[in-house]
């Protein structure tokens, strides 16, 4: 039985005004009920080990976000290991959700470049969406070089940012993964577009969840 483990942020206020943030609902609980329905053991870890916080409630009312609530997701969540706990090698996925939450804790963790740097060399299959994939920025891998470096990618965009959190983010996913040498690409503001270079798999925003975790399950069946 494959094995994911779903990393999380702990951070539940972003910015010089404190906006209230944690994982968006939909980047969590639709790429969980894929896994789930592929019969996928999935595990949660949180940077802290503390309880990790929700954001977008109010959207609840979708079928996945309210069987992620109601069901065994958010219980499993609100259990999330310590990073520091979790042996990466038993996995062969791991996903990053997205939220403001990972733009606080995310961008310089150095416990969690390193899970993901050895995750990566093993050959494990690599996602994350929205602004998840702030936690590919400055992980490096055993050649020195970037792991973003030349990688076909996507997140987030400046453009979708501007008219989000342009005034609470610390800075701007898609400037700083370029910066680093992603092949950046994007798709219209708030459209489904996810896309897979080799085994890592990025997708731009929330409506791109569900994408990145069937691109993942796809690279996990066809190894």
């Amino acid at each position: 039985m494959r094995k994911v483990l779903i990393i999380v942020s702990n951070a539940n206020a972003i910015g010089p005004n404190h906006r209230r943030t944690g994982i968006f609902l939909p980047e969590v609980a639709h790429p969980y009920a894929e896994f789930e329905a592929a019969n996928y053991t999935i595990d949660f870890a949180s940077l802290t080990g503390e309880t990790p916080y929700l954001d977008a409630l109010n959207l609840a009312g979708d079928p996945q976000n309210l069987a992620f609530l109601t069901g065994n997701g958010w219980a499993a969540m609100q259990k999330a290991i310590k990073l520091a706990d979790a042996d990466v090698s038993a996995y062969d996925a791991i996903f990053i959700p997205g939220g403001l939450a990972p733009m606080v804790d995310m961008p310089e963790n150095i416990l969690l470049k390193a899970v993901i740097k050895e995750a990566y060399e093993l050959n494990d299959v690599i996602g994350a969406v929205c602004h998840g994939p702030v936690s590919l920025l400055n992980v490096k891998l055993s050649d020195g070089s970037y792991l973003v470096a030349g990688k076909n990618i996507t997140s987030f965009t400046n453009e979708e940012e501007q008219n989000y959190a342009a005034a609470d983010v610390p800075f701007l996913l898609q400037t700083a993964l370029t910066n680093q040498g992603a092949k950046f690409h994007e798709a219209e503001p708030w459209s489904d577009y996810s896309i897979a270079d080799g085994n890592l798999v990025t997708g731009q925003n929330p409506a791109s969840a569900k994408g990145v975790a069937q691109k993942m399950i796809k690279l996990l069946e066809d190894q």
